[in-house]
């Protein structure tokens, strides 16, 4: 099974720009979409729905911003969009799905703030967010997504210079390692324990050129099904986005 997950930084106008021709490309089980920054409708779904798919999508209530959404060749068994957290739920940053082998969850983290204005309620969607995965955390579950935080020094390319920015603050930094505390495995480092991969580019500066970037975006795996995962790889050379597509290969 081939799962990817991409924050497209606008559905419609990766959609627009023949992006979506990458699905027919990888060829994926699975598609995660995050910051699709979209109000989707069931015809409009219609249109944007490959053919062989199921899609579902949790908008934000805010027009032109943020939520997610999901393609899937296997129709679930049960679908969440809530984890207890109003303001986080109206942003349409989450959606679980599940199946009779498996859970996957689509996340979409806050930023926090160039100013660290939102940081305190990013933490605590964090907070929110870990417990919800506690309760589940022995069971087969596949958590994708946009974190919005480089774990450690080798997942940016300036880390001394970043040290005390938004998205590399010790204290963001912790909750990535509370996930694997609880028995998440990050599987990109399960196969590539190097520097220099990154998702994430920011725009100007020839960053994405010269590679200044920072790996945000993660697909993590519980703990029972670290033994199937067979493949974890970064696309950075796909375009359409300021981030770049991100997957596994597990057998399931």
């Amino acid at each position: 099974m081939k799962i990817i997950s991409w924050n497209v930084n606008g559905l419609r106008s990766v959609y627009e720009k023949g992006g979506f021709g990458l699905i027919n490309k990888l060829n994926p089980d699975i598609f995660c979409f995050q910051e699709i920054k979209t109000q989707l409708d069931p015809l409009k779904a219609v249109l944007l729905k490959p053919k062989g798919y199921f899609l579902y999508f949790n908008c934000s209530k805010r027009k032109g911003m943020w939520g997610v959404a999901v393609l899937t060749r296997k129709k679930p068994i049960e679908i969440k969009s809530k984890i207890g957290m109003e303001r986080f739920e109206k942003e349409g940053r989450f959606l679980e799905l599940k199946y009779s082998r498996f859970i996957l969850i689509n996340f979409y983290a806050p930023h926090g703030g160039r100013k660290k204005e939102n940081l305190d309620y990013k933490l605590k969607v964090f907070e929110k967010f870990l417990k919800y995965l506690e309760k589940i955390k022995n069971e087969n579950v596949i958590l994708a997504g946009d974190l919005n935080v480089a774990h450690k020094e080798i997942d940016l390319a300036r880390p001394k210079e970043n040290e005390n920015n938004t998205m590399f603050t010790l204290k963001e930094r912790a909750k990535i390692d509370k996930i694997i505390k609880l028995g998440f495995f990050d599987s990109f480092r399960e196969f590539c324990k190097e520097g220099g991969h990154f998702t994430w580019w920011p725009y100007g500066f020839r960053a994405r050129e010269r590679n200044l970037g920072w790996r945000i975006d993660y697909i993590f795996v519980s703990k029972p099904l670290l033994p199937k995962l067979k493949d974890a790889f970064i696309l950075s050379e796909v375009k359409g986005s300021d981030h770049c597509p991100v997957g596994i290969e597990i057998a399931l």
